[in-house]
């Protein structure tokens, strides 16, 4: 994933409930292979990725409950709408992929769609844990703590 790791890259779908309801371990860019009106969805920034997750098979890594609505001007060539997509990533990440979803309390779950170099549609993935609800209180609690710092840092100055 060379340079820096948002340089330029326009997000066009965000799973926010994913930071929320998950701790994220390790993320990894991987393509998507899509079809004509599921690209022109994603540009004009229609897509949702919440409730989708990814998994891993024998045939290749997959996103699943992605919700692609259909394009206005499709007519008969439109798409399915929660149709799995398949991702594109080298085979050894793939086994990594597989073998991190097999272990208790592990998922694979889209993080960000975005454009990258050369006009690519790339997923940005995440290995993650579930968060107890306690520990959604404590990331609340220490997000509310780092706002009152920031603030009371800018009245001081």
């Amino acid at each position: 994933m060379g340079g820096k790791p948002n340089a330029g890259r326009t997000a066009l779908a965000t799973n926010r409930r994913a930071l929320h309801d998950y701790t994220v371990l390790s993320r990894l860019e991987v393509g998507i292979a899509l079809v004509g009106t599921e690209v022109k969805v994603v540009r004009n920034g229609g897509v949702s990725l919440a409730g989708a997750y990814v998994r891993a098979d024998d045939k290749g890594l997959w996103l699943l409950q992605a919700n692609f609505p259909p394009y206005d001007f499709g007519n008969r060539f439109n798409h399915d709408t929660l149709r799995p997509r398949r991702l594109l990533a080298h085979a050894k990440e793939i086994l990594k992929l597989r073998a991190q979803q097999e272990q208790k309390g592990l998922s694979l779950i889209p993080l960000r769609m975005y454009v990258a170099d050369r006009g690519r549609i790339k997923l940005e993935i995440g290995v993650a844990r579930g968060k107890m609800q306690s520990d959604k209180r404590e990331t609340i609690r220490r997000r509310e703590a780092d706002r009152d710092a920031r603030r009371a840092m800018a009245r001081w100055r």
